[in-house]
């Protein structure tokens, strides 16, 4: 059975988009985009609609992100115990330096970005429609067999429901109760360690 983690506020305190678009971008873009998520746009046009917003070098929002975005306790734990896949909405450009400040290595599927200076563009790994959801999503991407997600959000709802065991915390146990989907909660990573055993 695989670990299977979301990046954004699973794997760190808080999430690390909303921090660049808050500090860099347009919140007020940000607000009306993540309105209207699940309404009347996909995840892949609400992350391009805030990613739009951001016309400032990679370079500067990394520094920021390392220098103020924290791992949520007991990741550097669950990767050295269970060696999970980190599967993220996000992208690898604003991962890995996270990553390399802390000395951990760990599998990572996410996105690319093209940060260019009139506005940064996503690009996604994965724009096909999945047949459950009938948006771009994460299930594409899983492993194969069984496995236990953790997640906190929008972006982990298709995924969490294909696990045979599901933790989750903030938004995504809204999603979860909508659907009917059973789920245990956490709060830091340590939480599911000690429920993993």
């Amino acid at each position: 059975m695989r670990l299977v983690l979301d990046w954004d506020g699973t794997c760190t305190e808080t999430d690390g988009l909303v921090l660049a678009v808050e500090r860099f971008g347009d919140p007020g873009v940000f607000m009306e985009a993540e309105r209207l998520l699940g309404r009347r746009l996909g995840l892949h046009e609400v992350i391009a609609m805030e990613l739009a917003t951001l016309r400032v070098p990679l370079a500067e929002v990394v520094a920021f992100l390392v220098e103020n975005l924290g791992l949520r306790p007991g990741f550097r734990e669950i990767v050295a115990r269970h060696a999970p896949l980190v599967l993220s909405s996000g992208f690898h450009e604003l991962i890995q330096p996270l990553l390399a400040r802390e000395g951990i290595e760990v599998e990572v599927i996410a996105n690319r970005l093209n940060p260019r200076p009139d506005g940064w563009l996503p690009l996604f790994r994965d724009d096909e429609p999945c047949l459950v959801c009938g948006q771009a999503c994460k299930r594409a991407s899983l492993p194969a067999g069984e496995i236990v997600y953790v997640g906190d959000g929008y972006s982990d709802l298709c995924a969490a429901r294909s696990a045979v065991r599901v933790f989750a915390r903030d938004r995504l146990c809204g999603y979860l109760d909508a659907v009917g989907a059973l789920w245990e909660p956490f709060d830091d990573l340590d939480d599911v360690l000690r429920a993993l055993g």
